[in-house]
């Protein structure tokens, strides 16, 4: 995947500037330490013209982790949403990735950092999972303990995490990974959240102990509008093998059916269950092909 190209511009500090010729300051804390926020946001070319999919949710969910991380930030949600809209107009993208990044500034120690840097590219995009089910496996890796960090916060060093479980299932043969808490329950993905299908119910896991994704949450609003079962709830992974279908929901994966766990197939046909339809309205909204799912 090209991320930048010889003529990308990107949003660095109040400019934008040639991705090429931009530079970050090798003292960082993000660079050393893994301390900094991000998030991922999607654009989509819609019929009513070039639009990112949720973006002061998006951004909120940024702010918010710099404030649970004691990084200064200063940028409104309406300037960072118009930041990215340039962003997109600059590069010439419609079907995009959107990554802001807030970098903490030079500080080897391990204090809070008393300055920031922000930086905003974008890329073109299509499919994580270039359009087909997965195959997943059980990680062996856990998630952090929601005591021994902030998991509602998106933050860079928890990613070091996610790579580890994304590489052995790769290691293993698989696509993907899901991924247990410390305490054994089934938690989410390396970088999407998890809900398996059950007897006309979904079931996901509860926010706890995963990072409650802006995607999982549109999951539960389309479910209340076309009044699909869903609980949340912790189990076990070996409830898996029992399930009629799954998926994986974020912003890369959007839906992504899952074919099979641990090379056990699942019981049902994807196509008709409750999550292709949830798929369907998914894509109905961010592409405003739907009166009732209209992007703000």
């Amino acid at each position: 995947m090209d991320y930048h190209k010889e003529d990308s511009i990107i949003f660095l500090d109040g400019k934008f500037v040639s991705a090429k010729e931009a530079s970050a300051n090798l003292f960082s804390q993000t660079v050393h330490y893994g301390y900094g926020a991000f998030e991922g946001i999607r654009s989509y070319y819609t019929i009513n013209g070039t639009k990112i999919f949720k973006p002061y949710e998006h951004f909120g969910r940024l702010i918010n982790s710099c404030r649970l991380l004691n990084i200064p930030f200063d940028y409104s949600l309406e300037e960072l949403t118009q930041i990215s809209y340039q962003i997109l107009e600059k590069n010439n993208l419609t079907h995009a990735y959107i990554r802001p990044l807030v970098m903490a500034g030079e500080n080897m120690t391990l204090s809070t950092p008393q300055e920031s840097s922000l930086m905003i590219c974008a890329w073109e995009w299509d499919k994580y999972f270039n359009h087909r089910e997965v195959a997943v496996c059980i990680s062996s890796y856990q998630r952090p303990n929601p005591k021994s960090t902030k998991l509602e916060a998106k933050t860079c060093g928890h990613y070091v995490n996610s790579i580890l479980a994304s590489n052995e299932a790769h290691q293993r043969g698989f696509d993907e990974a899901i991924m247990l808490d410390a305490n054994g329950f089934v938690a989410e993905g390396p970088g999407a959240n998890f809900f398996y299908e059950k007897d006309g119910v979904l079931y996901t896991p509860p926010a706890a102990n995963i990072l409650p994704g802006i995607t999982r949450q549109t999951v539960l609003e389309i479910c209340r509008e076309i009044e699909i079962p869903v609980k949340e709830k912790l189990f076990r992974p070996e409830e898996l093998f029992e399930a009629d279908n799954a998926f994986f929901c974020g912003t890369a994966t959007e839906i992504t059916a899952i074919d099979s766990i641990e090379g056990q197939k699942l019981n049902r046909p994807w196509k008709g269950s409750l999550c292709s339809i949830v798929q369907e309205a998914f894509k109905n909204m961010v592409l405003e092909k739907s009166h009732a799912y209209v992007i703000v």
